[in-house]
């Protein structure tokens, strides 16, 4: 069996690549692996979003895990970052999420936390893969040593009071909130609005048939044009809108005017408003190699260090840890604050960006202007060919475009760690430049793909 652990635990196609069959064996295999002997203390936090495929999944994870002596402990719906938390709240072995994030209805997902509530390291992720193999050796206990299946959907708690204590007074603000109808459907809005918002809740229902079609983190159009018509409608409010994904461990928002807010942007205010308290250790923020150059020269500005990781949240985690720092995350909304979880919250990243919003008696807009985006643009080759990259035509394509860049811009062409793309970046600071250049590497790319 080849490696099916991503960037992002395991992601395919829902009963076509992730079979319940397959299911079943991770459960197995992750219980084995992670949570070691059996302790009816402590039982494994199994949590899902919306997806429709999510109970089969759910199911087949579930019986996999009770049938190496383990107990689980179901949470029903909850984000992401509510799995981590809990994991660790309750003692549990460790936890796993049943989602796909920000991808397609279609497809699901299984990602692993460790009783410390931080995904699994490569090791791991590769020993479970050992498991997996016909043969493997894992226990089957019978009679009273069978694990048992058990739900607590209040544990929920844990993670919504976590929150609210975190978090300032914004009776100030009226935030629209973009659940995607996924798993923050119901946390995102509650716990702003027991913060003092006024809370106006878009795509919060609980409808997996929808989860991320046009709206959430994904498309913030539906988002921004409520923004703009509340605050039309209504002078004197300080109207803003935050977009969460399916799981909701990243958050996109939308300032006053109706103009996004990127996760540089977000990294940028809250590591000022750290290092004024400070509280941003080292003076350094983790971002990735796609973090806008534009970031990088805001956070120097403010005597900031920014380090780059490899794209995808685990390997700014693992950067920061390394480096015995506590703040980093990513453009697309990521944002992982050691001081509050241990793992992208996106729910976490609206009540610590609004709580400054709030705290400073600042407009969204105003704060986000401190960032000067350089132009960027990205695009997609759908393939899931990735030894692409090797190809000789698509090196020198590479090359030509980093010499014509020269010293003021970045050509940056990798796979996707989620989806069958291959994804070229550049940045400069001239667009039309960027524009062509991006395309005809892309184009350079697909034709290489064939």
């Amino acid at each position: 069996m080849g490696r099916i652990f991503g960037t992002d635990g395991v992601r395919g196609v829902a009963n076509v690549d992730l079979t319940p069959e397959l299911a079943f064996r991770l459960g197995r295999a992750g219980a084995a692996v992670v949570a070691g002997r059996p302790d009816r203390n402590r039982p494994l936090v199994v949590g899902r979003d919306t997806r429709l495929s999510g109970t089969m999944l759910e199911a087949a994870v579930v019986a996999g895990v009770t049938s190496t002596g383990h107990d689980t402990l179901s949470l029903g719906v909850v984000p992401t970052p509510a799995v981590a938390r809990i994991t660790v709240a309750v003692r549990a072995a460790a936890g796993i999420m049943i989602s796909a994030s920000h991808n397609p209805i279609e497809d699901n997902g299984i990602k692993f936390f460790g009783a410390d509530g931080f995904k699994l390291s490569d090791a791991q992720e590769a020993a479970i893969e050992v498991l997996l193999e016909d043969g493997a050796e894992i226990a089957r206990p019978a009679h009273h040593d069978v694990g048992i299946a058990r739900t607590s959907h209040e544990l929920v708690e844990h993670y919504t009071r976590a929150l609210i204590a975190g978090g300032a007074d914004l009776a100030a603000l009226t935030v629209v909130v973009d659940a995607a109808f996924g798993a923050a459907y119901l946390v995102g809005p509650r716990v702003l609005a027991e913060l003092g918002a006024i809370v106006e809740p878009l795509h919060a229902q609980d409808d997996g048939s929808r989860i991320n079609v046009a709206c959430g983190s994904t498309d913030l159009s539906v988002l921004a044009a409520r923004v703009r018509v509340l605050g039309a409608e209504r002078p004197a409010a300080q109207v803003v809108g935050v977009a969460f994904d399916g799981d909701a461990d990243r958050a996109l928002f939308v300032d006053e005017t109706g103009a996004a807010v990127d996760g540089d942007a977000v990294m940028l205010i809250l590591a000022r408003e750290k290092k004024r308290r400070g509280a941003l250790r080292g003076d350094t923020v983790v971002g990735t190699v796609m973090s806008n150059i534009g970031l990088e020269r805001a956070l120097r500005a403010e005597g900031i260090g920014l380090e780059r990781a490899a794209v995808g949240d685990r390997y700014v985690l693992e950067l920061m840890r390394a480096r015995d720092l506590t703040f980093g995350g990513e453009q697309s909304g990521h944002v992982i604050d050691l001081e509050r979880n241990t793992t992208g919250d996106g729910p976490g990243t609206a009540v610590a960006l609004f709580s400054v919003v709030a705290r400073q008696r600042a407009t969204l807009r105003e704060l986000a202007s401190a960032l000067v985006v350089a132009p960027q643009i990205l695009v997609n080759v759908r393939t899931p060919n990735k030894d692409v990259l090797d190809d000789l035509t698509v090196l020198a394509a590479i090359e030509s475009a980093r010499r014509e860049l020269g010293p003021a811009g970045r050509i940056l062409v990798r796979p996707s760690g989620t989806e069958p793309l291959i994804r070229v970046m550049i940045e400069g600071d001239d667009q039309a430049r960027i524009d062509r250049l991006a395309n005809e590497v892309a184009e350079i790319v697909r034709a290489a793909a064939q």
